[in-house]
C-alpha cells in the first residue's frame, strides 16, 4: 500500500476532528447534564434529534477518515459489507430511538417514553456501525517473499537421482 501524502494526512486529521465533534454532540444528546442542559426528566424529540445528528456526523467522519486511509485501495467484499453495516447500524439506531414517534414503539403520542427496548435498539445500531467501520478498515497482511516463491538460487533436492544424461 502506498504511503499517505501530506494532504491525505491533513485530511484524515480533519475528519478525525469532525469525528470527535460528532462524538461530543452525540454524548450531549445522550446526557445533556454534561453541559447543564437537562430541562426535563423525559427524553424528548429534540434530544433524540441531537444524538442522532451527532451519531450521523460521527459515522460520516469515521467513514471519510477510513476512506482517506484506504488510499485508493479497491473495496473488497469485506469493505463493501462494512460500508453497508455502517448505514444499516445508523438506520437501526434511528428507528430504535424514534420508535414511539414513528408509531412502532410501545407508547403512543403524546406520552412517549424512551424505554429499555429502544435503548437496546440504539446500542445495537451503534455497535453495528462500529463493526462496519472496523470491517471497512484496510488490513494489510505482511507477505514474505519466501512465502510467494522459493529462492531461485537454492538447490532443489534430487532424492538420490543424479543426472539423467
Amino acid at each position: 500500500m502506498r504511503a499517505l501524502t501530506r494532504f491525505q494526512i491533513r485530511l484524515a486529521r480533519l475528519w478525525m476532528t469532525v469525528m470527535l465533534i460528532g462524538l461530543l454532540i452525540f454524548m450531549v444528546g445522550i446526557q445533556p447534564d454534561l453541559i447543564g442542559m437537562n430541562r426535563s426528566i423525559t427524553v424528548g424529540f429534540v434530544q433524540i434529534g441531537v444524538w442522532l445528528t451527532g451519531l450521523a456526523i460521527l459515522l460520516v467522519a469515521a467513514y471519510s477518515t477510513v476512506r482517506v486511509i484506504r488510499n485508493g485501495k479497491t473495496n473488497s467484499l469485506r469493505a463493501d459489507i462494512g460500508i453497508r453495516l455502517i448505514a444499516t447500524g445508523y438506520v437501526v439506531a434511528a428507528v430504535g430511538s424514534l420508535a414511539d414517534f414513528i408509531g412502532v414503539g410501545a407508547h403512543r403520542m403524546p406520552v412517549v417514553h424512551f424505554g429499555y427496548i429502544q435503548m437496546i435498539g440504539l446500542v445495537t445500531g451503534v455497535l453495528l456501525s462500529m463493526l462496519g467501520v472496523i470491517l471497512y478498515m484496510p488490513w494489510t497482511k505482511e507477505v514474505k517473499t519466501e512465502d510467494i516463491a522459493p529462492d531461485p538460487t537454492e538447490e532443489i533436492p534430487t532424492l538420490g537421482i543424479e543426472s539423467l544424461h
